[in-house]
């Protein structure tokens, strides 16, 4: 595998200096792990993570770990200054709808003045060719239209995280027309549906609730049977992200701007196809639907991913049967007391990739 792992993104990352923030997260946690497999000379920049959320931990890597908060600009501008990256992706956020809703300042501060305060410490150092600003699918106004938004259709957001996201897209582009048009960085967005994999303990997600009722004896209660979402494996997107930093290193301009990585067509599934499916890969999952009062989420939203397939080559590996089986394995081994299987589940992963002719992954 590792003959195969340099060959990924036409080497583009094999000794680059990359600055990750929120590296402790979910996503951030798998990304990290597949720079570092990629060479990657690799600084992390985050808060601490929850108690419960030991992903970054147990993956035991290498790289230069530092804690802090986006929204203190001093310390994420000294952090930018000591690790010199060529590129960066920005993941930290604060990414959970129904917590938006409890403390909305605590959301608009870190979705919106974190995203500028990490672009404007990109400003500051000319050493950064590239930075990726990953957002979200719930950034577009939702008409709960029956097909998929294009990144060229409106932003907007109904409830604080999706607004505060919609105006990060907004910094971003900003960014990019008011200070990046002759000189700077190349920076891109990128806009993702819902994530799923191990190593995601955030509250009022799906799975990562289902898990923890499990494991509690308990009946998970759900809240919106019927919505449907645009469902994919953490690896899917992040290949995107990977793939679109590599043509921004190689000076792509026509690549500095939105992007949606988004699953097939026929994986956008309402919750309550996830949940039945993810019984099938561990029998003991139960849930019940829930009559308590709910805020705001959308109930229909779709991701058209056609300008990446056609532009930047991406298309998804595993279909939605596949992730799930991969999530439900990697909660059961940790429900055991295994070792994360990360590194195993990302080999497999590019292998089912090069199967299928991904054009980041070459023999």
């Amino acid at each position: 595998m590792e003959s195969l792992a340099v060959r990924m993104f036409h080497n583009a990352y094999h000794g680059r200096r990359v600055l990750l923030t929120g590296h402790t997260g979910f996503k951030g946690s798998w990304l990290a792990q597949w720079l570092s497999r990629l060479g990657a000379s690799l600084t992390g920049f985050a808060l601490a993570p929850a108690a419960d959320s030991d992903h970054w931990e147990r993956l035991g890597l290498s790289a230069a770990d530092m804690r802090g908060d986006v929204r203190d600009f001093p310390a994420l501008e000294a952090a930018l200054a000591q690790s010199e990256p060529e590129i960066v992706f920005h993941l930290a956020a604060q990414p959970l709808v129904r917590r938006a809703y409890r403390d909305p300042l605590e959301t608009w501060s870190t979705n919106v003045m974190g995203t500028a305060n990490v672009l404007e410490a990109c400003r500051l150092h000319s050493g950064v060719r590239a930075v990726v600003v990953v957002t979200t699918d719930k950034v577009y106004a939702n008409q709960e239209w029956s097909w998929g938004y294009r990144e060229c259709d409106r932003l907007g957001g109904y409830d604080p995280y999706s607004a505060s996201k919609a105006a990060a897209e907004m910094v971003a582009a900003s960014y990019r027309q008011g200070f990046f048009t002759t000189a700077g960085p190349l920076v891109a967005t990128a806009r993702a549906g819902n994530v799923i994999g191990g190593g995601d303990w955030s509250e009022d997600r799906l799975i990562p609730d289902l898990v923890r009722a499990t494991l509690r004896g308990e009946m998970l209660e759900i809240r919106s049977p019927h919505a449907t979402r645009p469902w994919q494996h953490v690896l899917d997107c992040l290949a995107g992200y990977l793939l679109l930093g590599e043509r921004l290193l190689a000076g792509d301009r026509s690549c500095a701007t939105a992007w949606n990585f988004g699953p097939a067509a026929q994986d956008n599934r309402t919750v309550e196809a996830v949940l039945t499916q993810m019984r099938v890969h561990w029998p003991v999952l139960a849930w019940r639907v829930s009559d308590l009062p709910r805020p705001h989420e959308a109930g229909l939203l779709y991701l058209d991913s056609a300008l990446a397939r056609s532009r930047l080559g991406w298309q998804p590996v595993w279909n939605l049967e596949q992730a799930l089986a991969a999530t439900a394995e990697w909660y059961r081994e940790h429900a055991r007391g295994d070792a994360p299987p990360t590194c195993r589940q990302l080999d497999a992963y590019i292998e089912a990739a090069a199967a299928a002719g991904a054009s980041w992954v070459a023999r």
